[in-house]
């Protein structure tokens, strides 16, 4: 005989109960008020008008003491005073600009690999190790270097160097001050970063130098901070505008490649919510792990250590340990705070409960450095192709764009249309140290695609697809 009512412990889908349950935690404030609301109504209703008159009267003939009074008024005034000089000031970031480089400077698959071929003719075992990096990178065919790479052999000289600095800060400055409104001598606070090249005088000297800013703009030049220096300089200059209110700061985020190419308001946009940083730096594995130095041919490069996907695994975690009590609503936490004491108390082999990312935020940069890093986030984070698109897309079609690749990141949401009002963005950047630096952001109005941005002339034809390998 069949049973009377299904089987429910296999049609009840536990996504289901998790939403309940999430609804019930998240509102459970809310929903206590309904029942203190009924309890309040009902004594109301029994109490007779008679008794109502009474007690208003009684009201109006109570003498207050005056002293209690003042004090009580003096306490208010007191607490709400240091409450609102206490509280931090809010941070905006009115609008921002990335670079897009010339075709001239296009480089694709063939072109590369020619000029690898021609370059190291008398060692063919590091073209082959060169092709295989290229088909397993998720690079595109319209990824660019600079003119100085294009030569046989490369010239990375200080000129060209400078040079590429040049064109490419001053043409997303140009681009910034045209869309803002703002002119040079409004700048008041200036922040470069730029990890591998740091000439005299200094890249922000250069930027000052070329927009005549006023002698007393605060002016700072970060270097060898790696791929995450873009979050780190956030986070100095939100400290700086909490000391400097009323300010507008110019923050640029670069990397110049030609001297390390190894031959072998408007309205605001957004507001900032949060930064946090993670440095690992005080583990020698994970300070050694990005590392430049010379090859044993004396030849300057950039030496990767094959615990790098471990370290920053590591540094992640830190950083999510962190943030998360900061982003993610009451249910998560619980849940996560539930299986801590229970690994700790009943069973150690418990499998650690990760928090629900998407529960906090509606997109996700991830820092475009590499293929690897991109998929071991989507799968413990456990993403969906959607929230790491602008990641793999960023990569595909302008490679490692470094500390900007957040940016480029960030205007491939807009230029997608899928930024909305109250959408919370959290960018997530890994760098040499070992740090791992996140910054989250507020979208403060619905914006329209915009024509004049890097993606402009392509958006229409991603998403693409990416193979696993790119047979060459």
């Amino acid at each position: 005989m069949p049973p009377i009512l299904p089987d429910f412990s296999s049609t009840v889908r536990l996504k289901y109960v998790k939403l309940g349950y999430q609804t019930l935690v998240n509102h459970f404030f809310y929903l206590l008020l309904i029942p203190l609301l009924l309890a309040f109504t009902v004594e109301i209703l029994r109490t007779g008008p008679q008794e109502l008159l009474n007690l208003y009267y009684a009201s109006l003939h109570r003498r207050l003491d005056l002293a209690v009074v003042l004090s009580s008024s003096f306490l208010i005034t007191s607490v709400a005073t240091v409450y609102f000089m206490s509280k931090p000031r809010t941070v905006y970031l009115v609008d921002y600009a990335c670079y897009k480089p010339p075709v001239t400077c296009r480089v694709p698959f063939s072109t590369f690999m020619e000029h690898s071929r021609l370059i190291l003719k008398d060692n063919p075992k590091s073209v082959e190790f060169q092709m295989r990096i290229l088909e397993r990178s998720g690079l595109g065919e319209e990824t660019c270097l600079p003119p100085a790479i294009h030569y046989i052999p490369p010239k990375p000289t200080m000129e060209s160097a400078r040079g590429e600095a040049e064109l490419v800060i001053f043409s997303a400055v140009d681009s910034l001050f045209e869309r803002t409104g703002l002119k040079p001598r409004d700048i008041d606070i200036l922040i470069v970063n730029c990890s591998l090249f740091s000439p005299t005088p200094s890249l922000s000297a250069m930027v000052v130098n070329k927009y005549k800013l006023r002698s007393n703009v605060k002016s700072f030049n970060l270097s060898g901070m790696g791929c995450s220096a873009g979050m780190i300089s956030i986070d100095l200059a939100r400290d700086l505008l909490q000391v400097h209110p009323n300010s507008n700061a110019v923050v640029v985020s670069t990397e110049i490649i030609t001297p390390n190419y190894y031959q072998d308001r408007s309205r605001a946009k957004y507001r900032l919510v949060h930064v946090v940083r993670t440095h690992k730096g005080g583990d020698d594995k994970a300070y050694r792990c990005v590392y430049e130095e010379e090859d044993r041919e004396g030849k300057v490069g950039i030496n990767l250590s094959k615990d790098l996907m471990a370290i920053a695994g590591e540094a992640l975690k830190s950083n999510i340990t962190t943030i998360g009590p900061l982003v993610l609503p009451a249910s998560e936490q619980l849940l996560f705070l539930m299986t801590l004491i229970g690994r700790k108390i009943f069973n150690p082999k418990w499998k650690p409960y990760i928090p629900d990312f998407k529960q906090a935020f509606e997109h996700f940069c991830i820092h475009a450095g590499g293929r690897a890093v991109i998929d071991e986030l989507q799968k413990n984070l456990q993403l969906s192709a959607e929230h790491v698109e602008a990641s793999r897309m960023t990569l595909h079609r302008f490679g490692n764009t470094s500390s900007s690749s957040l940016w480029y990141e960030l205007s491939y949401i807009e230029a997608k249309g899928r930024m909305r009002r109250g959408d919370r963005v959290w960018q997530i950047a890994f760098g040499s140290g070992f740090k791992c630096n996140s910054a989250v952001w507020k979208c403060n109005r619905t914006i329209k695609s915009p024509t004049d941005c890097p993606w402009a002339d392509c958006i229409d034809r991603y998403p693409v697809h990416i193979p696993e390998v790119v047979k060459l």
